[in-house]
């Protein structure tokens, strides 16, 4: 056996899932930030509700068609586009100015949500026995945690500079008794 060979291999398919999960992630939001006033947007988004189930899907269906061996005729070239497709539909509520844009508390609930449920596809692999994939997976889709984090971390500053304005618009500072 060529161990040289199935070395090569293997790190191509973990560098491809780690890749993957990045652009997922991380470049798919980017986009989408960058872009958030785009009317296309306002166009092809579809409620929070329609589509993280969309995502969550999609991606167990590209994660771990392979390893099953459920895997598509078409391969990557099928599942990585309509993964990708799947991806900007569930940044639009989060990211994009559209009609439906999530509030403050409901980004962080869905994103804080959408963490773990996008990395059970990756504890699929690693427990079809290929941990060095489903890790690389599960580092690649870090930033979703930390795009929680940071809009959690925005809604409390915002929270707190609303009402240190509003105990200053009261007479002498006093709170305003309701």
């Amino acid at each position: 056996m060529d161990h040289s060979a199935h070395m090569s291999s293997t790190l191509s398919s973990v560098l491809t899932m780690g890749l993957s999960g990045f652009v997922l992630a991380a470049v798919v939001p980017a986009v989408v930030r960058l872009t958030r006033s785009s009317p296309l947007w306002q166009r092809v988004s579809v409620p929070a509700g329609a589509a993280l189930p969309l995502l969550v899907l999609a991606h167990g269906w590209a994660v771990l068609g392979e390893p099953l061996r459920h895997g598509t005729p078409g391969g990557a070239l099928l599942t990585e586009p309509v993964l990708l497709a799947a991806a900007v539909l569930f940044w639009l509520p989060a990211a994009a100015r559209t009609r439906h844009r999530l509030s403050d508390p409901g980004r962080c609930l869905y994103l804080f949500l959408a963490a773990p449920l996008l990395d059970l596809p990756a504890v699929g692999v690693v427990a079809a026995g290929r941990p060095a994939e489903g890790i690389a997976m599960i580092v690649g889709m870090l930033p979703v945690g930390l795009a929680a984090a940071a809009v959690t971390w925005t809604w409390v500053n915002r929270e707190e500079r609303q009402a240190l304005d509003d105990l200053a618009m009261t007479t002498g500072g006093e709170p305003r008794v309701p």
